[in-house]
């Protein structure tokens, strides 16, 4: 009787699981989220995906790239100031991220402390209701032996925890990740925003965050920085060769998303103002008023947003 008993509770509560994933699936707005990276610089989009969360706006498709990838973690766990806590109260936590886990651990950003004690005590994270999650999510890392992106889907990435690191790992700054034997670096190397993905999935709506404000070139990286790079990643000419090539890979891209949003063709969230928070920013009141602005941004923007998708 008891396990008859234990049954019914166990049947009882998958069909409510199951009722509950209908009904948030049904509630998804039909269209692709697209994220930038830039390490610290995603307190910004931080700031916007809370302001979606708290408008239950979801997208049926994500995709994040580095700090993007990260950030997109808690909109699909649909907790809701989580990323900027991890972010900001754990800044100066040398378990998180310090030097010393350079030289420790061959990675500036501990994605061994972030995914296991941060993440399981002292700021859990949501894990069921991620991978219950209806929502389509995909991150994007670079192929270190071909220099070129691989997308890795939640319900189908063999360690999704590996593809979500692999896509932030800095290089250099961070050791390479495996994935079924392969090694994997900063997905942004190869791909900075992903838009291209989602029109290739077929997407006809998408909304594009990115870090850095309207009008922003990247610049090439300083000479004696190109020769640290060379030596490093000489074994791997074809990952080299895209790091050589990233601004001008970046500022293309970012033109043409340019010319789609004239079109109307995307939606691009963006700072309003030069976005001062470095890669790996130190002060916690730069990174509040990056998440601030974030939300400031979508907030100002969210009439806009619901015309583009068709939202009442």
């Amino acid at each position: 009787m008891i396990k008859n008993a234990e049954r019914k509770a166990e049947v009882k509560e998958k069909n409510m699981d199951m009722e509950t994933a209908k009904t948030e699936k049904e509630a998804l707005t039909e269209g692709a989220l697209c994220l930038e990276g830039g390490s610290l610089r995603g307190l910004f989009t931080c700031g916007v995906l809370d302001v979606l969360m708290e408008n239950n706006l979801y997208f049926s498709y994500v995709n994040g790239v580095s700090a993007g990838a990260m950030c997109g973690m808690s909109y699909l766990s649909r907790q809701i100031g989580r990323t900027k806590r991890v972010n900001i109260d754990f800044l100066h936590d040398r378990r998180y991220i310090s030097v010393k886990n350079l030289f420790r651990n061959r990675q500036i950003f501990n994605f061994d402390f972030l995914f296991g004690r941060l993440s399981n005590e002292y700021l859990p994270f949501d894990w069921k209701k991620f991978f219950d999650s209806p929502q389509k999510f995909e991150v994007v890392a670079t192929r270190c032996t071909t220099g070129q992106a691989e997308y890795f889907d939640k319900d189908t990435c063999s360690s999704f925890v590996a593809a979500l690191s692999a896509s932030a790992s800095i290089p250099v700054l961070s050791r390479m990740v495996t994935i079924d034997g392969k090694k994997y670096l900063d997905g942004g190397i190869s791909v900075p925003v992903a838009y291209r993905r989602a029109m290739d999935l077929g997407y006809r709506k998408m909304v594009v965050v990115l870090t850095r404000e309207k009008g922003f070139v990247k610049q090439q990286e300083k000479q004696w920085f190109m020769k640290g790079y060379e030596r490093y990643f000489k074994p791997l000419p074809e990952f080299l060769s895209m790091l050589k090539d990233r601004p001008e890979r970046y500022n293309r891209m970012t033109a043409e998303m340019e010319e789609l949003e004239n079109k109307g063709e995307i939606m691009i969230i963006r700072p309003e103002k030069p976005v001062e928070v470095k890669r790996i920013e130190q002060d916690p009141k730069k990174l509040e008023e990056l998440y601030e602005e974030g939300r400031a941004v979508m907030e100002k923007s969210l009439p806009k947003l619901k015309e583009y998708l068709g939202i009442q």
